[in-house]
C-alpha cells in the first residue's frame, strides 16, 4: 500500500497517455500504467522509475477493465486519480466501414472510459477520497471527419459522458472532466507527419502553426486532476491550438 494518491492512467505505454503519467508523477502521485502494449507499459514504467508499476489490460474488455481495478486495489491501494486515455482510430471509407471495426472503436474510447469511471467510482465512494477523473476526448467531438465516424462518435459520447458522470458524482466530491487534444505530435499523426501536403492542411486550420506535444496535453490533465482545479468538474478543456475557433476548413 501507498501513502501517495494512487494515479491510473489507461493507454499509458506511449504518447499523449505516458505524458499525462509523466506529468502527474511530477506532482507527487504514485503512478499506474495500464495498456494492451503490456510489453510497452513496462518499458514506459521502468523509465518513469520511481514506484511506477504497469498493469496489461484491453479497455474494449469490461471484465479486465474490472479485473484491473481489483488488482490495484489489492496489491496497491484505492485509485483517487483516473486518466481514461486508451483510445484507437481506424480510418476507412464510411460506406465501407464494417459494423465490427465502428463497434470495436466505441468499446475501447467510450464503452471502457464508462467502465472505468463506473468502477473507479465506486471505490473512491467507498472510501471516502474526493478523487478527480480526467477523459480524453477530442476536437473530433464537436468537428467531424468523414473518414473516422467511429471515433468522432466515441469522442463525442466522451465529451457527454464526462457532463453526465460528473453531475451524478459531484454530490461525492468526485470530478470528472475531459481534455480534447487537437493535432499532437503522437504515433496516431505518422502518417500525416511524413506528408507535406497533409502536413498543410493541418497547419492551414491550425492558427498557432504548429503540432502539440504529448506534454502539452499531460499538463493540461495534471492540471485537471489537482487541487489547482478544485471547482472545476465537467468541463472539456480542448487544447489545440486554435483549431476549433476558425470558421473554416482548407
Amino acid at each position: 500500500m501507498t501513502d501517495k494518491p494512487i494515479a491510473l492512467i489507461t493507454g499509458g505505454a506511449q504518447g499523449i497517455g505516458y505524458a499525462c503519467a509523466e506529468a502527474i508523477a511530477e506532482d507527487g502521485a504514485r503512478i499506474v500504467l495500464a495498456d494492451i502494449n503490456a510489453d510497452g507499459a513496462q518499458a514506459a514504467a521502468a523509465t518513469l522509475g520511481g514506484d511506477t508499476v504497469a498493469f496489461a489490460c484491453d479497455m474494449g474488455d469490461a471484465d479486465q477493465v474490472t479485473a484491473l481495478f481489483d488488482r490495484i486495489e489489492a496489491e496497491i491501494g484505492t485509485v483517487s486519480i483516473l486518466v481514461n486515455c486508451a483510445g484507437i482510430a481506424i480510418t476507412n471509407d464510411f460506406l465501407e466501414t464494417p459494423l465490427e471495426e465502428f463497434t470495436s472503436v466505441i468499446n475501447i474510447n467510450l464503452v471502457g472510459t464508462f467502465v472505468a469511471i463506473q468502477r473507479a467510482a465506486k471505490s473512491m465512494i467507498a472510501a471516502g477520497i474526493q478523487g478527480s477523473v480526467v477523459n480524453m476526448s477530442s476536437v473530433n467531438a464537436q468537428i467531424a471527419i468523414p473518414t473516422i465516424a467511429a471515433y468522432c462518435a466515441s469522442k463525442g459520447g466522451v465529451m457527454q459522458l464526462t457532463k453526465s458522470s460528473a453531475l451524478a458524482l459531484a454530490p461525492h466530491g468526485i470530478r470528472v472532466n475531459a481534455v480534447g487534444p487537437g493535432s499532437i505530435d503522437t504515433a496516431m499523426m505518422a502518417g500525416v507527419n511524413a506528408d507535406p501536403g497533409a502536413m498543410n492542411v493541418v497547419m492551414s486550420r491550425t492558427p498557432l502553426k504548429r503540432m502539440g506535444s504529448p506534454r502539452e496535453i499531460g499538463d493540461v490533465v495534471a492540471f485537471l486532476a489537482s487541487d489547482k482545479a478544485s471547482y472545476i468538474t465537467g468541463e472539456t478543456i480542448y487544447v489545440d491550438g486554435g483549431r476549433l475557433g476558425l470558421n473554416y476548413t482548407c
